[in-house]
């Protein structure tokens, strides 16, 4: 999908990255609001197997009773549905499954992988949009009604 950068790169071992830091960053690409969305049925396909092993690797680390290693291994032993939707849908459901498995594995230091923070700005909709231009002109027509004429 996308190549390491130098910082990525430096999670490598001589006996593979770690593996709830590797899961982090495959529920970052999935979850994460910057990331593009996966564009075909591979791709999909491509991140459900990624999860689905990250799942695997990291059920050891949780008790075997645990509620959320349990819906991670329900969702992962479920089949990718058919059709563009559903498939997401499933692909977004397993990746909060695998968050909350991480959270669940104890290594919490590595789990949170965030995205820059950036302000948030209230995004108007079209109505308010066409709302505040009426007031507006409404406004100037007063106004303009107002001046006396010669």
């Amino acid at each position: 999908m996308r190549a390491l950068t130098a910082g990525q790169q430096s999670h490598w071992t001589g006996r593979g990255r770690d593996q709830v830091v590797a899961a982090a960053e495959t529920v970052a690409l999935v979850l994460d609001e910057d990331s593009p969305v996966p564009e075909s049925a591979a791709d999909v396909e491509d991140l459900v197997l990624r999860l689905r092993g990250h799942v695997q690797r990291l059920g050891p680390l949780a008790s075997p009773m645990d509620p959320a290693l349990r819906q991670a291994q329900k969702l992962c032993s479920e089949g990718l549905p058919d059709g563009y939707v559903p498939s997401r849908v499933h692909l977004v459901k397993l990746a909060r499954a695998t968050q909350q498995l991480l959270a669940v594995a104890g290594n919490d230091s590595a789990v949170t992988v965030e995205s820059p923070r950036r302000r948030w700005w209230w995004k108007p909709s079209l109505n308010v949009w066409r709302g505040s231009v009426f007031a507006l002109v409404l406004a100037v027509l007063v106004l303009a009604a107002s001046v006396p004429r010669r």
